[in-house]
């Protein structure tokens, strides 16, 4: 009779786990990202063996962020969930679109500097804290 008042607790001691494993994951991913980018040209001066090694740690990291990011997901209740999908699904869209749309922009010469996938990177991070901000707002 005690576990039916404790499992919201649980639910949340769960949910902030997860949240905080994400963060870790989400860390190390930067961080591997950070020595793939620098370190052949700052550290190792781009030697084939750690320059290798330095993407291969970054996508293992990266896919070990995506699994704990899905655990999280299913961790959620519906609602939080909906949010979450709602979210990602914008990002995507507004990714596809603008980001197809922005690499156009240079071969058919309206703009002169190359596009980056850093600029994609940044658009779809603040599409997705809009959405996720618009979706708690729409739904508290």
């Amino acid at each position: 009779m005690d576990n039916a008042g404790n499992e919201p607790g649980r639910w949340a001691a769960r949910n902030n786990k997860t949240t905080t494993h994400v963060g870790y994951w989400t860390l190390a991913w930067l961080a591997t990202t950070a020595v793939a980018a620098f370190g052949p040209k700052l550290v190792w001066d781009f030697a084939t063996f750690p320059t290798i090694l330095g993407v291969l740690v970054n996508i293992v990291i990266g896919f070990g962020m995506v699994l704990a990011t899905r655990r999280h997901l299913l961790g959620l209740d519906e609602l939080e969930q909906k949010i979450f999908l709602d979210a990602g699904a914008l990002t995507l869209g507004v990714g596809l679109v603008l980001g197809l749309s922005y690499d156009l922009l240079e071969d058919i010469k309206l703009i002169s500097f190359e596009p980056q996938i850093s600029h994609l990177a940044m658009l779809m991070g603040i599409t997705f804290l809009v959405g996720m901000i618009a979706g708690h707002r729409k739904y508290r």
